[in-house]
């Protein structure tokens, strides 16, 4: 065997312990999948088990770790490999050869946003529990939050799912922790957009006292839309809507919380002063007052439109 051949040998065993492929350099017969590995400017045959789409890209990755190998592009542990991937760090190729290596399907997933101000580590004990797929995924981000990835389940949305884990994490652990939801994507591949979404939606239910404990990023779609527009045009957007008029009511918490409330109940009186335990004539007089000072009638629909954008601009402006 020449000194190539064995250098050789020693990264297939290496990529065998990194990624489970298992390569050699003659055929058994039956089904099996041969392709060339390039190594040094020379070419060998190679034989894996199996045929098919999974068979060839177990190939194609071995292929590019071998003639990657002198760079020591082998893949890192798991935990920092899908950390990064999260975080959209590393290309195409990164997040292939995690799906790879661990045999993750090509169907459709979602992350979550999991921030809690204490007791990380069993937060994610928990969510590991929780997991009944062992494809599912939870991983420490930093010293507060967690992500999960989550494979999804025909007739399980993804926000009830979200619901479940919030629930039982403070039923059995008194863990109270706030949840964000990222949109399904098609593939593992784009599960770095999902979690973004989710870490967002936990951002801003911060930033707008979000109700509950589980925030969807679809919730807060239009809040990001004006979010990414530039400072100089809202502003232009708040003269154009006289949002200086309206600081009486944007400015107190009470006035707020009625209106989104209201909101929130679809513009239902009876079931916002319930929820709210108001009477029904201070939830009526507070209604006239908004109207009043802002010009904006909530009760109907297009100006209730108009308040929330308002709203969203003086808390992005604030």
């Amino acid at each position: 065997m020449s000194d190539k051949t064995t250098e050789l040998a020693k990264i297939l065993a290496d990529v065998r312990e990194k990624t489970g492929v298992d390569v050699r350099f003659s055929p058994h017969g039956g089904e099996e999948t041969c392709f060339a590995l390039d190594y040094c400017g020379e070419k060998t045959e190679a034989y894996l088990d199996g045929v098919g789409e999974a068979a060839q890209r177990s190939a194609r990755l071995v292929a590019y770790l071998v003639s990657n190998a002198d760079l020591k592009q082998l893949l890192p542990d798991k935990e920092e490999h899908l950390k990064n991937i999260l975080l959209g760090e590393g290309g195409s190729w990164y997040v292939y050869r995690f799906m790879t290596k661990y045999n993750l399907p090509d169907t459709p997933c979602f992350a979550l946003d999991i921030y809690t101000d204490g007791r990380l580590a069993e937060t994610v004990a928990h969510m590991e529990n929780c997991l009944a797929d062992s494809r599912d995924m939870v991983i420490a981000m930093d010293d507060s939050r967690c992500a999960v990835v989550r494979f999804s389940e025909e007739g399980q949305p993804a926000a009830e799912f979200a619901q479940f884990l919030s629930q039982s994490l403070y039923e059995e652990t008194g863990v109270k922790a706030s949840v964000g939801v990222g949109c399904e994507v098609k593939s593992f591949a784009e599960i770095a957009v999902s979690y973004h979404q989710a870490a967002t939606a936990v951002r801003m239910s911060g930033i707008f006292h979000g109700k509950g404990e589980v925030h969807s990023y679809r919730e807060y779609l239009l809040v990001k839309m004006l979010e990414d527009v530039p400072e100089s045009r809202l502003r232009e957007y708040t003269g154009q809507f006289r949002i200086e008029n309206a600081e009486e009511v944007l400015a107190d918490e009470d006035m707020i919380t009625t209106a989104e409330e209201f909101l929130e109940n679809s513009l239902n009186i009876s079931e916002t002063s319930r929820n709210l335990y108001m009477h029904r004539n201070t939830l009526m007089y507070r209604l006239d007052k908004i109207e009043r000072i802002t010009g904006l009638n909530i009760r109907k629909f297009s100006d209730a439109v108009t308040f929330r954008v308002i709203t969203i601009l003086y808390k992005l402006l604030k």
